[in-house]
């Protein structure tokens, strides 16, 4: 199969879509496939099949935005990306912003199939101009994704079965979609680790994501300002983004507990995970939180937001890892009840090692593999009717 895989936000590995990209392009180098990768990284000019495209400007606002984000965005190239596609047996599409129609209706031209990701919620993008509870511009944003990409394409892979009824529910259509979860590496494993000298007499929790708003740190930080043991807890924010100063502020304040905030390499991160207590994720808005599967992965029962737009709370085995969106109060209660339960989360603990199987990442990316299979196979069927 030779394959060649759109990704016109691709940078550094600090976002879910850039992770879940290279994922899936080392997985298919990997099985030999014949892979290209069209991206706008000036760092990728002069590596094997990689085809760099202009960065696109969009004015000081905007561009105050993406730098803030440690984000680039391509600009279409007809040349190159006609150079990367024109001997593509199938073309993944990884996100619906930019590039996205103008490659499309290449790729249409061309005659070649087309498969997209989902990576992307209305409201990671209406959070950027304090939209993100408005439902008509998160029905707008759904509404440009679709006529920029999805109504063209052969199929869409959905990291989650949420996100797939929520955007068909939004459209009111029936999309051809595949839903698979992006996968956890085998490296994350419970392995022992210990806990740092300044930590051992902590009980430390751990939260991992962007520094931006749907992630809804404030809830946690609040929360363990109620909770009746917060002279005891330390915070390990593991992450990236624009609101680090303000959350590193609030919490300087307010906490007894410095948290920690720092983006960590992976090696760091699984030490980090194994020796840490808990897991918290108090995210509003989210489509799959492979975080979330990684800490449970190395056997940290987590509490997740039971929030009507977060694909995450599917992966809470009881009530115990819920609480009610955006109550502090309720996090806090859930946050004490394991720290005066140690016997009930170590019995939890198993239960989750257990479930956690099911995400295994080689076995989802042989799913995806076979998704491309089908479409190559589905949109080649339809061209012999036609003929």
């Amino acid at each position: 199969m030779k394959i060649t895989v759109i990704c016109e936000v691709l940078g550094k590995a600090n976002n879910g879509t850039t992770i879940a990209a290279m994922n899936l392009i080392n997985h298919l180098i990997k099985k030999k496939y014949d892979v290209k990768v069209v991206c706008p990284d000036v760092d990728k000019k002069d590596k094997e099949n990689y085809y760099v495209i202009p960065v696109a400007k969009f004015g000081f606002l905007a561009n105050k935005i993406l730098d803030m984000n440690n984000i680039v965005v391509a600009k279409f190239d007809r040349t190159t990306i006609y150079e990367a596609v024109k001997d593509a047996d199938i073309v993944h599409i990884m996100i619906p912003i930019f590039i996205a129609k103008k490659t499309a209706k290449l790729l249409k031209e061309l005659d070649i199939p087309i498969s997209a990701g989902f990576h992307a919620q209305a409201e990671n993008l209406t959070a950027h101009i304090g939209m993100k509870n408005v439902p008509l511009a998160n029905h707008l944003t759904y509404k440009f994704y679709y006529n920029n990409l999805y109504k063209y394409v052969d199929g869409i892979h959905y990291p989650t079965q949420f996100i797939r009824d929520y955007f068909e529910r939004e459209m009111k259509i029936k999309t051809n979609g595949y839903v698979i979860s992006n996968g956890v590496n085998d490296l994350y494993k419970v392995t022992p680790s210990e806990k740092p000298d300044q930590f051992k007499d902590k009980f430390c929790i751990l939260f991992t994501g962007r520094y931006s708003k749907e992630k809804s740190h404030m809830v946690l930080f609040k929360a363990i300002e109620k909770s009746k043991y917060k002279d005891k807890i330390q915070l390990i924010c593991a992450g990236d983004g624009p609101l680090k100063k303000k959350l590193a502020k609030y919490t300087a304040k307010h906490l007894t507990n410095m948290p920690i905030f720092q983006f960590f390499k992976r090696e760091e991160l699984l030490k980090i995970i194994n020796y840490c207590d808990l897991y918290c994720h108090p995210a509003e808005i989210e489509i799959e939180a492979i975080s979330c599967l990684e800490a449970i992965c190395c056997g940290l029962v987590p509490i997740i937001a039971n929030s009507p737009r977060c694909a995450t709370k599917a992966f809470a085995l009881d009530e115990r890892s819920l609480f009610k969106v955006n109550d502090s109060k309720d996090l806090a209660q859930k946050i004490d009840y394991f720290i005066e339960h140690p016997e009930e989360k170590m019995k939890l603990r198993q239960k989750y090692l257990e479930n956690s199987k099911s995400f295994n990442q080689e076995h989802c990316m042989e799913q995806m593999e076979q998704m491309f299979f089908d479409i190559i196979k589905k949109h080649n069927e339809e061209k012999h009717e036609k003929n």
